[in-house]
């Protein structure tokens, strides 16, 4: 035991000839995978009768709509549902559209273009996003050493998105991007993180983070940006769009987050953690905002404090996704940015005890999320993702007590 709990503290197993091993191993493992659904596909659907690109389904039905003219439909269950069945089938599951209206003008532009080509544009753009994105963030040694490039693109995380057709990689690529230019381009980061508006949850804490730090430039910035993603989606769909989505919010937190229409194994938030083992929705949402009351305070320590931007940038990456109730295991691509800035700092200043196997525990994570969360009722991508934040916030604080 003490063998196994030096090994834990110290991560010395994690050499550079295994990361290249592993990540390789990985690589071919989820390449094979993707061949596998592609060749056992039939038209647009795969071997079990599902969409192809399973979530993209409920984007492309809700850019459909939006062409007929119909863009407040998507937000009718009902209605969205009928669209779902009239493009892949009356025996397709039902995927609901979540999203706030100015999302509906990217999912118009891809339903111009049929299923396939559609979705494979989405899934190579954002993957695309997303790895310049990372390449902008480690732009200076890590850029030219090509591990990081293998790790970005074997982290599991990644594997998800595309069987799943979501939208990790544009966040991943937005928090990345926003966080790389910070200091030396602050408009365009508040830019960015303005941007991260199209899925609000994950939005929550930046203003936070922004004020807490006197980052005013970034904060107007990302304000102005969302005030004119709300003018751009009212001039093309009207006013009537905003109260269709807002009644929408109501079944989006009674029947997918609260009665786990979306299955609480799938969600990785201190709430779905409670209502995985039976706890009542008061009890979940209790735990829910004692989780995000603690990241709060912590993130507003660990921007006022002396840390590096690596440390302050991995701890919001974390603090963004612990705070909401609803962040699915693909949503854990937001997790790239600070694994690969707390793996910087590291290098960089020295690993703390436990960091290494930390990050590894982080890496791997959104691969079996899921399904020890269904076998065991275990919260393994909230528990790694917490012993994380709390790894970065110390080494944070620690900075705040040197200085």
């Amino acid at each position: 035991m003490g063998r196994i709990l030096s090994l834990l503290r110290d991560g010395d197993y994690l050499t550079r000839e295994r990361v290249r091993l592993w990540t390789g191993a990985l690589l071919i493992g989820f390449a094979a995978a993707l061949l596998f659904l592609a060749l056992s596909a039939h038209g647009i659907s795969d071997y079990k009768g599902r969409p192809l690109g399973t979530d993209f389904s409920d984007v492309y039905a809700a850019g459909t709509l939006v062409a007929d003219g119909k863009a407040a439909d998507a937000y009718s269950p009902a209605l969205h549902f009928a669209r779902e069945k009239t493009i892949f089938g009356r025996n397709t599951p039902f995927y609901g559209w979540h999203y706030p209206p100015f999302f509906l003008l990217i999912a118009g532009a891809l339903a111009s273009l049929p299923y396939l080509p559609a979705l494979l544009l989405w899934q190579g753009a954002g993957l695309a996003l997303y790895l310049g994105a990372m390449a902008l963030l480690l732009r200076q040694e890590p850029a030219r050493d090509p591990l990081w490039f293998v790790a970005a693109l074997a982290f599991p995380a990644v594997f998800v998105n595309l069987t799943h057709g979501q939208n990790g990689f544009l966040t991943a690529a937005i928090l990345a991007g926003a966080l790389a230019l910070l200091d030396k381009r602050p408009l365009i980061a508040g830019l960015l993180f303005g941007l991260l508006a199209y899925k609000p949850q994950f939005g929550i804490l930046i203003p936070l983070v922004l004020i807490a730090s006197g980052r005013w430039r970034s904060f107007a910035a990302a304000a102005v940006t969302v005030a004119a993603l709300v003018l751009i989606a009212t001039l093309a769909f009207g006013e009537t769009i905003w109260s269709a989505f807002i009644a929408s919010t109501h079944f989006s937190r009674t029947v997918v987050l609260e009665q786990g229409g979306t299955g609480f194994e799938k969600i990785q938030s201190a709430f779905a953690a409670v209502r995985l083992v039976g706890g009542s929705i008061p009890a979940a949402y209790a735990a829910q905002g004692a989780a995000a009351l603690a990241v709060a305070v912590s993130l507003i320590l660990l921007w006022r404090s002396q840390a590096s931007i690596s440390v302050k940038g991995a701890g919001l990456c974390l603090g963004v996704l612990l705070a909401t109730p609803y962040c699915l295991d693909y949503d854990m691509m937001a997790l790239a940015p600070a694994i690969a800035l707390m793996a910087v700092e590291g290098c960089s200043r020295g690993f703390r005890p436990y960091e290494k196997s930390a990050l590894a525990l982080l890496w791997l994570a959104p691969v079996a999320a899921r399904t020890v969360a269904g076998l065991t009722h275990f919260p393994l991508g909230l528990a790694a993702m917490a012993i994380c934040f709390a790894l970065v916030v110390r080494r944070g604080l620690a900075s705040r007590a040197s200085a």
